[in-house]
């Protein structure tokens, strides 16, 4: 090889050098370094933590509470595993997505047998486009009240100022509608009820 092809390999070589360690490092450590000099908790993962300093999960990630005396979140088609999120793409027509469905209504039926099936969230037994999402509506978590008063003892009105109190407002006051942290809620839930 002559000089100028050696030449251009050694610039190739020391000018992907340079980019790896510009990008793929002293990027990545000013990120985050800024990060958590700005927000601290959110560069950790908006993590919650129980009354003992323990890790129960993150604002920003679904859970599955099974406890009827617990509201429950969305419908999760990858068990809110954060390891990868999506939802399968079915159309309405899909008869496993039928099958779903008639099968989320059921136990609606039965495990809040208070509330008529036509007054459903639809937001209760759909996924989100994640399968991650934390929060539920507003008039999702009401509708479990009844449930988790008769089941817990709590009066309606104490469980619906919870719900109140948990519910967080539109995207900068325009977008989206006003969600509840479903974790965040049965946290301070469970801290009243024990």
């Amino acid at each position: 090889m002559n000089k100028a092809g050696n030449h251009t390999i050694s610039i190739i070589i020391r000018t992907s050098f340079v980019l790896m360690l510009l990008c793929g490092v002293l990027y990545n450590l000013a990120v985050t370094g800024i990060a958590q000099v700005i927000m601290p908790n959110k560069a950790d993962g908006s993590l919650v933590y129980n009354e003992d300093g323990g890790v129960i999960g993150s604002k920003l990630i679904g859970q599955s509470f099974a406890d009827p005396k617990l509201f429950h979140g969305r419908v999760s088609s990858i068990d809110y595993d954060a390891d990868g999120s999506g939802t399968p793409n079915y159309a309405p027509s899909n008869p496993d997505l039928l099958t779903r469905t008639q099968e989320s209504i059921e136990a609606w039926k039965t495990n809040n047998p208070k509330v008529p099936v036509d007054q459903l969230p639809i937001d209760l037994i759909t996924n989100s486009g994640s399968g991650l999402d934390p929060h539920i509506s507003v008039k999702a978590a009401l509708a479990q009240v009844p449930r988790i008063s008769e089941l817990s003892g709590m009066s309606e009105e104490e469980l619906e100022t919870l719900v109140e109190e948990h519910t967080e407002g539109r995207l900068l006051g325009l977008f989206g509608e006003p969600t509840v942290n479903v974790l965040l809620l049965n946290k301070d839930l469970k801290d009243i009820a024990s």
